[in-house]
C-alpha cells in the first residue's frame, strides 16, 4: 500500500513542562523513546482485539507520524484522564544548581488518532514552547546498550527531537526478533539518546542500522537523516 495514500493518522505525546519546573532535554527524549516502546508493546495494541489494535494497524500502515504537545497544571491533568500510558523518566543526579536537578520527565502517550481527529483537549495543547536543556551535559552512553544517535548536523526543538527518537526506538522495535523484543521488554526499555560525533555520525549512517528520515513536515528539509537506532541486536558482527 502507498503510505501516502492510505488515511493517515498520528500519534499524540504530550511531555508535562511545568513552568517553574521543565524537565531536562536529554531525559525528555529518552522518555518519549520509551514511551513509544510501551504503547507498541502492550496488549491493547499488539492483541488482535486489543482495544488500540486497528488504530494503531491503520497508524503504522501510513506514515509513522508522531507529534509532540507540551502540557503543565490542569492542561495536564485532564490530559491524564483521557485513555493513554504516561512514562516517567529519570531526575538527572544533583548538581551545585541553586535551584536544585530538574524533575524525572513525565510523558504520556495515546493512542492513534486521525490527522485531523484529535480529542479536543489534546488538540487545544501547543506544540511549540518545548525548549528544554540539559543542566549538566549527559554522560557517555553505555555502549553495550540500545543507543539513539541524533544528527550532529540538525538543530531541533526538542518537541521534534523527541518525535525523532521515537521513530528511531520504533524502527529498532521493528527490526527486532521476538526474543530480542521481549528481552527489551523485560528490562524495561533501557535507552540512551545521545549526539552523534561528526565522524561517528558518518560511520552510522553506512552501518546498515535503522536511519530515521524526516518527511520534512516541521522544521528540518525533506530526506534529512535525523537518528540511527543502535540495538546490540541489530549490529553487524
Amino acid at each position: 500500500m502507498d503510505r501516502d495514500a492510505a488515511p493517515q493518522f498520528v500519534l499524540p505525546l504530550v511531555v508535562r513542562i511545568e513552568k517553574a519546573a521543565p524537565p531536562a532535554r536529554t531525559d525528555a527524549l529518552e522518555t518519549a523513546a520509551r514511551a513509544v516502546l510501551v504503547l507498541l508493546s502492550d496488549e491493547r495494541a499488539t492483541a488482535a482485539d486489543g482495544e488500540w489494535s486497528q488504530a494503531v494497524r491503520d497508524w503504522q500502515d501510513a506514515r509513522i507520524r508522531k507529534v509532540v504537545r507540551r502540557a503543565r497544571g490542569a492542561e495536564w491533568r485532564r490530559a491524564a484522564e483521557l485513555p493513554g500510558i504516561t512514562v516517567t523518566g529519570r531526575a538527572p543526579a544533583a548538581t551545585a544548581a541553586e535551584d536544585g536537578p530538574p524533575p524525572a520527565a513525565e510523558v504520556r502517550v495515546f493512542p492513534p488518532v486521525p490527522l485531523d481527529g484529535w480529542p479536543k483537549e489534546l488538540a487545544k495543547l501547543q506544540v511549540s514552547g518545548t525548549d528544554l536543556d540539559d543542566p549538566e551535559p549527559p554522560p557517555a552512553p553505555d555502549l553495550t546498550g540500545p543507543v539513539l544517535w541524533l544528527s550532529p548536523h540538525v538543530e531541533m526543538s526538542a518537541g521534534k527531537a523527541m518525535a525523532q527518537a521515537g521513530h528511531g526506538a520504533q524502527l529498532a522495535w521493528w527490526e527486532l526478533d521476538d526474543a530480542a523484543r521481549a528481552a527489551w521488554r523485560e528490562a524495561g526499555f533501557p535507552l540512551a539518546v545521545r549526539t552523534a560525533s561528526a565522524e561517528r555520525w558518518d560511520d552510522l549512517t553506512t552501518s546498515g542500522l535503522p536511519v530515521v528520515r524526516d518527511a520534512g513536515f516541521t522544521e528540518i528539509a525533506p530526506g534529512s537523516c535525523t537518528v540511527v537506532a543502535d540495538h546490540p541486536a541489530l549490529r553487524r558482527p
